[in-house]
This record gives C-alpha cells, sequence and structure tokens, in this order.
C-alpha cells in the first residue's frame, strides 16, 4: 500500500467508528507546503451528517487514527476543520522505490475489478470526413477510456454509424446529383445536401467501379456506396488520430435485426404509449418530462420512428450486451436527448438503472491561426477537418491540446501555439521534461533501467526542489484515479504541466553527474522519467527521448 492508501485506510476506519461507514476519503497535496504533505476535508464532509461542528468531527478523527509508527511526524487541524498530514522525512523519499518498481504500471489501480465498461464515442453520420469537433471528441472518449482501464475497468470503445435515415439520402442525392452533372446532365445538390470535393470525388470513383450505371440511376446502390466510402474516410481519419475501437455498430441493424419493433413492442406493452392524431406517442411526462414525445409517426407522415426510439433500442442493446456500465460522450447539441433516452430506458421496465447511460457532453472548437479563425477545408468544403489539423501541427499537440480544458467548456485551439517548440507551448513542455530527465543517462551512459533504488541512501535527498518533485510523483496514483472518477482528463493535463514545472526547476539548479548525490538524484531522475512517460501514454501522447 502506498502512503496515500494507508493513511485513506485509517481514516475510514476513523469515520466508520463516528457513524459513517463507506464514507469518501478525499485526500489532496496542499498548495501551500506549510499546510502539510496531505490534507483531507473529511470533517466537513461528516459534520452535518454526524450533527457535530467540523473542528470538533476532526479532533475526534485525529484521535480515533491507527497509523504506522513513524509514518507521519505530525497532525494538525487547520481552518475550519481541514486535517493536515505532515508525513516523515523517510516516508517523502519513500515514494521512489515504489515508482520504479511499479514502471510502467504505476499509477494503475483496481477500482473496476473487471468488470466492463461500455464507452461510445464520435458516433458521427457517415456523411462528410471528421470536423475539429469529432476530434475533440475522439481525444476525450480515448482519455476516458484509458482512465478507466488505468483504474481496473473492462473497457469497450465503441462507434455507433447513424447510416439510416435522411441524412444519409440527402448525401445519397448529393453524390448522385454529383454522377449527373459530370455527365453533363443537369442536376442540383439537395438544399440540405452535401458539398465539398469529397462529394465529387466518390462520385467519380462510383462511375468507376459501377460502369453499368454511369449516371447514379440505383439510389440505393449510390448510398450504399457513399456510406462505406465515407466510413473508410472516417478510419482513416480516426487512425491518423491515433483512436481504434473495437465496436462499430450500425443503426442500420437495429431496423434489420428488429430491435426498434421489438422495443416498441415492449413500451406498448409497458403501458406507457399511447395513439393520438395517428401517431404513436411514449408518455414521458410519467418520468418527469416536460411533454410526452412521439415514438412513431402518423401514416400521413410516414409512419418513421423518430429519432429517439432507436436511440433507446440501441442502448437496450448495450445493456443485453452485459454493459450494466456505458458512457456516452457526445456534443452539447445532443442534451436535450439525453433525459429522453434514459425515460425510454425506464419505461421497458427491464431494471435498467435510473441514471443509465452516463453522458459526457463537450462543447465545439473554434481554430484559430494568425489571430484568424480557421473554418474552410478544400476536402470537407465548409468546415475544417481535424485530419486537416493533424497534418498540420501533429498528432501529440492535437490530442494534447483538446485534452487541456473541461469538456463542458468552448475550446480555442491556436495553431501558431501547437506548432512553437517553446516554453509556452504545454505539450512542447511536458514532453521536454521527460527528454530532459532520458537526457541524464544518455549522458551518463546508463540504461535508465539499470538504475535500482535498492541499496541507494535516499536521505541524501533533501533539497527542497527534490522534496517538491518527489511529492508531485507521489500524487500521481491519486491523480489518475480522481480523474477516472469525474471523467475529466484535463486533470492529467494540468498535473502533468505541474510535474513538468518542479522536473525542470530541479534539472536546471542540480547536478546530478559526479556529485555526492549521483546515485540518490538517478533514482529521482529515473522516476520523473517513468512518470511523466506514464501519464503521457495514458493520453495517447508519445514521450520522447531527444527533442
Amino acid at each position: 500500500m502506498t502512503v496515500h492508501d494507508t493513511i485513506r485506510a485509517a481514516l475510514t476506519e476513523a469515520a466508520a467508528r463516528l457513524g459513517a461507514p463507506g464514507v469518501d476519503v478525499v485526500l489532496e497535496r496542499p498548495r501551500d507546503p506549510t499546510h502539510g504533505d496531505i490534507a483531507t476535508n473529511l470533517a466537513l464532509a461528516l459534520a452535518k451528517k454526524i450533527g457535530q461542528k467540523p473542528r470538533a468531527v476532526a479532533e475526534q478523527i485525529i484521535n480515533g487514527l491507527t497509523l504506522p509508527p513513524a509514518l507521519v511526524r505530525k497532525t494538525e487541524i487547520a481552518g475550519p476543520g481541514f486535517i493536515n498530514f505532515f508525513l516523515a522525512d523517510a516516508q517523502v523519499v519513500g515514494a521512489l522505490p515504489a515508482i520504479l518498481a511499479a514502471g510502467a504500471a504505476y499509477g494503475k489501480t483496481d477500482v473496476g475489478h473487471g468488470a466492463s465498461f461500455n464507452v461510445e464515442f464520435v458516433s458521427a453520420n457517415p456523411t462528410g470526413p471528421l470536423h475539429v469537433g469529432h476530434g475533440r471528441q475522439a481525444a476525450l472518449g480515448d482519455a476516458i477510456a484509458a482512465l478507466l482501464e488505468w483504474t481496473g475497468w473492462k473497457v469497450t470503445r465503441e462507434f455507433y454509424y447513424n447510416d439510416a435515415g435522411g441524412q444519409i439520402m440527402n448525401l445519397a442525392r448529393s453524390v448522385q446529383a454529383r454522377i449527373r452533372q459530370a455527365r453533363g446532365v443537369s442536376a442540383e445538390i439537395p438544399e440540405q445536401g452535401y458539398q465539398g470535393d469529397y462529394i465529387r470525388e466518390i462520385a467519380e470513383r462510383y462511375v468507376a467501379e459501377h460502369p453499368e450505371d454511369s449516371e447514379g440511376a440505383d439510389l440505393d446502390a449510390v448510398r450504399r456506396y457513399a456510406v462505406r466510402e465515407l466510413r473508410a474516410e472516417q478510419d482513416r481519419d480516426l487512425q491518423a488520430f491515433g483512436v481504434k475501437f473495437d465496436v462499430y455498430f450500425l443503426e442500420s441493424s437495429l431496423y434489420t435485426d428488429g430491435k426498434v419493433d421489438e422495443t416498441t413492442r415492449r413500451l406498448v406493452g409497458a403501458g406507457h404509449t399511447y395513439e393520438k392524431d395517428g401517431a404513436l406517442w411514449l408518455r414521458t411526462t410519467d418520468f418527469g418530462d416536460d411533454k410526452d414525445r412521439v415514438m412513431r409517426k402518423s401514416a400521413e407522415k410516414g409512419r418513421e420512428f423518430t429519432y429517439f426510439l432507436p436511440d433507446v433500442a440501441y442502448h437496450v442493446t448495450k445493456w443485453e450486451r452485459g454493459f450494466t456500465h456505458a458512457l456516452n460522450v457526445q456534443g452539447a447539441d445532443h442534451h436535450g436527448t439525453v433525459a429522453r433516452v434514459r425515460i425510454g430506458l425506464q419505461a421497458l421496465e427491464m431494471g435498467i438503472p435510473q441514471g443509465y447511460p452516463e453522458y459526457v457532453l463537450h462543447q465545439m472548437v473554434t481554430v484559430m491561426r494568425g489571430g484568424e479563425e480557421v473554418k474552410l477545408s478544400k476536402r470537407a468544403g465548409s468546415y475544417m477537418t481535424v485530419r486537416d489539423l493533424v497534418e498540420e501541427v501533429g498528432r501529440d499537440a492535437v490530442r494534447y491540446f483538446y485534452l487541456m480544458r473541461r469538456g463542458e467548456t468552448h475550446f480555442v485551439f491556436d495553431v501558431d501555439l501547437a506548432k512553437s517548440q517553446t516554453d509556452e507551448n504545454p505539450v512542447f513542455y511536458v514532453q521536454m521534461a521527460h527528454a530532459r530527465m532520458f537526457g541524464i543517462f544518455r549522458v551518463a551512459g546508463r540504461d535508465p533501467a539499470s538504475v535500482r533504488a535498492e541499496g541507494v541512501d535516499l536521505s541524501v535527498l533533501t533539497q527542497p526542489e527534490e522534496a517538491d518533485l518527489i511529492k508531485e510523483l507521489a500524487d500521481f496514483p491519486a491523480m489518475v484515479a480522481g480523474a477516472a472518477a469525474a471523467r475529466e482528463p484535463h486533470r492529467i493535463t494540468s498535473y502533468l504541466e505541474g510535474l513538468a514545472r518542479v522536473a525542470h526547476a530541479w534539472y536546471h539548479k542540480y547536478r546530478v553527474l559526479g556529485e555526492p548525490e549521483e546515485a540518490a538524484r538517478l533514482v529521482l531522475a529515473r522516476a520523473a522519467k517513468q512518470v511523466l512517460a506514464n501519464g503521457l501514454s495514458l493520453l495517447g501522447i508519445r514521450a520522447p527521448e531527444r527533442m
């Protein structure tokens, strides 16, 4: 167990003795080092529950703590009831052997105990290349999936293809129009159709592969071909971005496999539907919605299902495939669908939990270059693609920049900053910290893996910058656990920038090789290199040895 684990377990036991079993104990490192090495707000969290003042609760917690000897040199109560722990000096440097022993696994925990977790993200309609908003979603979804994996969940990354409906027919008609225009036949792109060079390219390839239909008369064949080509196009976009999926689920399969009809029958059978004006309605107001929702349109409107019913059917398949935990990463424009999908699942009375599935909604992205917004792409026509961005600034910078801010905040992507090789560029700054740690071993002519903590006197690491660096490194597992629980990858980028800042300061101030502290400082350098590499790897970003 780490020091954090030991203190958390002792606090959990103390809280249980006060009548609060199973409480969530939060530990953090105070920003002000005079406030100790580890702090908790446990007393404030318990005060209302047990009906006492926070400082009085803090005193009872401290009096009831059972900690190993020589772990903590001092414990104090601060402010309204925070409990601050000051670690013994030997415990501070004691984090280094644990980091070296764990290696690439340092920071991993087993919160999920191997349970299955479905993370669905991107899920773009196959009507064009992926735009920069899809890129943000890809980075968020992939990073959240990685955080869940690092905390013990068995994650399935899933892409839901909306390959049915009106948008797909507009795509088909757009390609058909381009085919006819190329033959000199007058044809207009539909009002809600798709522009961009990629439509013309698909039309050209269709004719080349289907000479028997040189004017695109077979609209269904055109539709199938366009969807297939654009699925492949999006796969190339994702490959350039370094994102892989385990499952590609087609919306059309919900109809061919009878899942939409089956879901409709279940909802009718559960007694939450009614007929009105020729349409089939779901009584969502029974579950807190502001108005009931149409499930299936009237005969006059083609008796088509509304978009929300196949969404419900799709999530039924997730539940039936064994995913009792599921999370969707979607754009903020899906805000209105969250409650309706959950209500539809509740109305089925299948025992699906009320908050299923989880949602992480993100805002869109504005790309800036030279102080001006970048909107257009030659291939896509009306928007910039994620592949355009990756080709211009590189995969590492794109992924890192997308993850720097909380998902629900609007993000401005500064192309010039992302391309710069200065300390102002956060991904460059973090990667440089790793390269500098590795450079110490290159100069020494030693393989970092050859450095061991065993037999090394780590007590010589007494400088303030060394203590700060070790404490930052020790925080990593708790940081990963917190980011995973909150579904917030931006916590990792913030942590890495803070760690890099401390590592750079130590690197510039102290010599390693040829000094009396060389052996201990090599251990510290290897630990710093390892944690920086682990954090970057978690986000799908390289940890370079040279820059």
